[in-house]
């Protein structure tokens, strides 16, 4: 997960920010999680819900603040497993997307990534399930400051949601996620 922004639109720490039922964008992100699923949290260690603190490493990019292909490095530098999934840390619904992610990817082995697609038809490259190796070989030797979309080169799949996956870049967005 990626939680290693300047929230520069917000103002302040938008990861720290309260949703309307009192909990932080990055608790509810935490909390939606897979059961099951490790936890990488790129970023400055934070306070972490109770029923995940015990999945949860927190890894930081080098340098910190690079980006997030510089983020996506951190993290999958420290992964297990043949799949690793990427979700940005100010998407409180990311949880809920990701087991759509990985069963597209499962049901095509000749895709190395599948890639969250909005409304609108974009790819989002930082919500995504990605085979392991291939994300890996994808990265640039120095990631910071470069594009996440540089992995959309990747074979890919676009899954849509089937329901709104909002992510938190302004105050006003906190009403606006997609819950409830």
């Amino acid at each position: 997960m990626l939680a290693g922004g300047t929230a520069r639109r917000f103002g302040s720490d938008k990861l720290a920010a309260l949703l309307p039922d009192g909990r932080s964008v990055l608790e509810h992100c935490l909390a939606g999680m897979p059961s099951a699923w490790p936890l990488v949290v790129v970023g400055p260690e934070r306070p972490v819900p109770s029923e995940v603190a015990d999945r949860v490493r927190f890894v930081r990019e080098t340098p910190a603040g690079g980006g997030p292909l510089a983020g996506i490095a951190a993290g999958v530098a420290v992964a297990d497993g043949d799949v690793v999934c990427v979700a940005p840390g100010d998407t409180p619904r990311a949880g809920e997307v990701l087991p759509l992610l990985v069963g597209a990817l499962d049901a095509d082995p000749t895709v190395d990534a599948a890639v969250l697609s909005d409304a609108a038809g974009q790819p989002n490259p930082v919500l995504a399930a990605y085979r392991t190796r291939a994300l890996r070989a994808a990265l640039p030797d120095v990631p910071t400051g470069a594009a996440a979309r540089e992995l959309l080169t990747l074979t890919h799949v676009e899954v849509r949601a089937p329901f709104p996956v909002h992510d938190v870049t302004t105050p006003a967005d906190l009403t606006d996620t997609g819950m409830g």
